[in-house]
């Protein structure tokens, strides 16, 4: 039986299995959940006197969640009002910084969270096609590249108990023709597959009751099928994206804000500090390569470029070896850290909460080159397309790059 739900879609749309550009940087922490990028970012700039800043463009409202570059837009979400109920998609140009759209929506859920949080604190996501925006509220709006609304799904409707005492952030994920939510609290808990052209929910499974901020992780398999990793306090499961069905589950007590990383047939994710696992041929639950209870992530999420494995434990980077887990070097640095650093040409760019930028130059150790305030506070990781550096505060979007 169908529940009650908030539906708005345009019946026209055709069925098609699409994705998004190479070039885009369309995704929570990028390409394939791994903030690697190859392009000649600056290694620093100053906001006040704007050297090596393209533009800056006011947002409304506020948020914590990252821009994503499709095409030739950059998005990013807001909220705004008294109690953040007001919902905002917002579209800016990649070249000039000029708003091309802005659209509004009221939230149907929950938008209390904590004062340094925001009701826009989940990242969207775009198959090249669509856009996706998903809210603290449960609210999941579909819009095209234009701002046309497709649909909208009010998730929470069925589920009013469905959020925690400080807010929800994790971020939608698209696995084909599936957009994937994982909603985990102390209340109603559960992961939702939305046919993502109709904004039909095609599957519900039930989570753990117990607050986590980790967002849903998607990959293709060699029939063809996609596979969505949700990690929680509980362990790691994997379940078919169209079905829900469990495909496999490795059950250890895990972090509830990192999210997994898929590279190549390695799985690294937060339980017992950093865990490595194997996939095999067969998509049997995967066997444990190795376990390094030093490199626990607090907040940011796992980095892998080829052998070499990043993470941000507290305020200290560490490199390890990711085929072993043995620890190469760490480097300690200042202020607190909610944002995954990216890695671009053999340096680390590390936002602290507080707006202070540091870059590490990466290779056999580890060195602060490059250390600056932007003087406001960054709380989502920045998103790389070509050259350029994308990166937003509370109120301000940012372009990077040089002249």
């Amino acid at each position: 039986m169908k529940s009650l739900q908030i539906i708005f879609a345009v019946v026209c749309l055709q069925f098609v299995n699409v994705s998004g550009n190479a070039a885009d940087w369309a995704d929570f922490r990028g390409p394939n959940g791994n903030p690697v990028h190859n392009g000649n970012l600056p290694l620093s700039w100053d906001v006040q006197g704007k050297k090596n800043v393209a533009w800056k463009a006011s947002l409304p409202g506020r948020g914590v969640s990252s821009p994503i570059a499709v095409g030739n837009l950059v998005v990013v979400t807001s909220s705004a009002g008294a109690n953040q109920q007001k919902l905002y998609v917002v579209a800016f140009d990649q070249q000039t910084g000029k708003q091309r759209w802005r659209r509004s929506f009221w939230a149907t859920g929950r938008t209390y969270t904590h004062p340094t949080s925001s009701n826009a604190a989940p990242t969207p996501v775009s198959d090249g096609e669509y856009i996706y925006a998903f809210y603290s509220s449960n609210d999941l709006v579909c819009l095209d590249l234009d701002g046309n609304l497709m649909w909208y799904r009010g998730l929470a409707h069925d589920y009013p108990k469905a959020g925690n005492d400080v807010g929800m952030a994790s971020s939608p994920a698209i696995a084909g023709d599936v957009v994937v939510v994982q909603i985990e609290n102390q209340g109603d808990s559960f992961a939702s597959g939305i046919d993502r052209l109709t904004g039909e929910e095609l599957w519900r499974v039930p989570r753990d009751p117990r607050a986590n901020w980790s967002s849903p992780v998607a990959y293709q398999i060699n029939d063809g099928s996609f596979t969505v990793l949700l990690q929680s306090p509980t362990g790691l499961n994997a379940v078919d994206a169209k079905t829900g069905n469990e495909r496999w589950t490795k059950e250890m007590s895990c972090g509830n804000i990192t999210s997994p990383l898929k590279v190549g047939q390695a799985i690294y994710f937060g339980a017992g500090g950093t865990t490595r696992l194997k996939l095999n041929s067969k998509g049997t639950t995967p066997e444990v390569v190795w376990n390094a209870n030093r490199l626990t992530a607090n907040a940011a999420s796992p980095i892998v470029d080829g052998e070499n494995l990043y993470i941000l434990s507290g305020s200290i980077i560490k490199s390890a070896d990711s085929n072993t887990g043995d620890l190469n070097w760490q480097v300690r640095l200042k202020g607190r850290f909610w944002a995954t650093p990216i890695l671009s040409n053999g340096h680390l760019y590390f936002f602290n909460q507080d707006g202070l930028v540091q870059v590490v130059k990466v290779g056999e150790t580890g060195e602060v080159v490059e250390e600056f305030e932007i003087g406001e506070p960054v709380l989502g990781t920045p998103a790389a397309v070509g050259n350029a550096l994308f990166f937003r505060s509370d109120k301000h979007l940012f372009k990077i790059s040089r002249p």
